[in-house]
């Protein structure tokens, strides 16, 4: 008995021993060591809030163009690089190099890559329409801006109305000759943009008005300037000084042509649209007799400020028209680094 009685005494002290030492270890000693076996108490000042912990998602947005080896499109990136830079958000930015196989690859990449909106300058309007239905399956919102695509899947527009654009130069042109009986040639931009759709529509808009004007050639020289020389150099060949005027439908066609013309002697008034630099130069120095501005940076801007707007739910515009503005002689000092 006494023995048992001196057994139970001996455990219940080791038990009281184990018992302090086991209260007086601290949580780390206790835990498997990592890093989130211990999380700081949530009312402690150490604690990150959840915000802090988890910061908002920055917004990243896409952006192909249909070439960014022009000053316009090199206009519509800058502009959109500045307004990201400025509000905190991520910009990609894609050259299509004028081909619409190029730029559905570059939204497929776009879509992978997780960005949250497509901002589409399509090279061909009808071709393009595929990378819209590839976006839209993605959830991906997809805003046209500058030329269009045949797609009602497309989430918004923002652009200048080309046809308008079209029928301004060519009235300008028929105005500033004051007569309605003489010759003219027309350069195209890439067949199928819907630039050069529209455009040409307004200038055949104001040639079934003039009977009398004659065409003598048309041709696209894929807003370049350097085919534009080399295609006008053929025409003036072929034509010589029978063409009277040139309808160029941007400005570094205009430029382009009218450097083959200047070279072979020649003066034959120019116009164009876009009112690049160099235009509004040629403008004043009295080589183009005007252009019709297109403003590149109210488009991008528009254009990004509708895809963060369905990006966060909110309502967006179907349709956004920025209006040309004609650069003159008169006005073109107004236009020397506008934007």
């Amino acid at each position: 008995m006494k023995h048992l009685k001196k057994t139970l005494t001996l455990f219940l002290a080791l038990f009281l021993v184990v018992a302090t030492f086991a209260a007086c270890s601290s949580p780390a000693q206790q835990a498997t060591p990592s890093e989130s076996s211990a999380p700081a108490e949530a009312n402690s000042p150490e604690a990150p809030s959840a915000s802090a912990d988890t910061p908002a998602k920055k917004l990243k947005i896409g952006a192909t163009y249909y070439s960014l080896q022009n000053e316009f499109t090199m206009r519509m990136d800058n502009a959109a690089k500045k307004y990201c830079q400025e509000n905190g958000i991520e910009l990609i930015s894609y050259d299509g190099n004028y081909d619409a196989a190029t730029q559905l690859s570059q939204i497929e990449t776009m879509i992978a890559d997780g960005c949250d909106a497509i901002i589409l300058n399509p090279h061909d309007a009808v071709a393009c329409a595929a990378g819209v239905e590839i976006a839209h399956q993605a959830g991906i919102p997809v805003v046209g801006v500058n030329t269009m695509v045949e797609s009602d899947l497309l989430t918004s527009y923002v652009g200048s109305q080309d046809v308008s654009a079209g029928e301004d130069i060519m009235q300008f042109m028929i105005d500033h000759l004051g007569k309605d009986e003489f010759n003219i040639v027309i350069i195209e931009g890439p067949m199928g943009q819907s630039a050069q759709l529209q455009r040409i529509e307004g200038i055949e808009n104001i040639l079934a008005k003039y009977p009398k004007i004659k065409e003598l050639a048309r041709n696209t020289a894929n807003w370049s300037r350097s085919e534009a020389m080399s295609l006008m150099e053929t025409w003036i060949n072929s034509f010589g000084s029978d063409i009277h005027a040139v309808i160029a439908e941007n400005d570094e066609m205009a430029l382009g042509a009218r450097q083959a013309i200047e070279d072979a002697g020649l003066d034959i008034p120019c116009i164009g649209i876009d009112g690049i630099t160099d235009a509004v130069t040629a403008i004043q120095e009295g080589r183009m007799i005007a252009s019709d501005f297109q403003n590149a940076e109210g488009q991008m801007v528009g254009a990004i400020e509708a895809a963060v707007k369905a990006v966060n739910g909110e309502q967006v515009e179907q349709f956004n028209w920025i209006p040309f503005e004609m650069i003159t002689p008169e006005n073109a000092v107004e236009y020397v680094n506008k934007y």
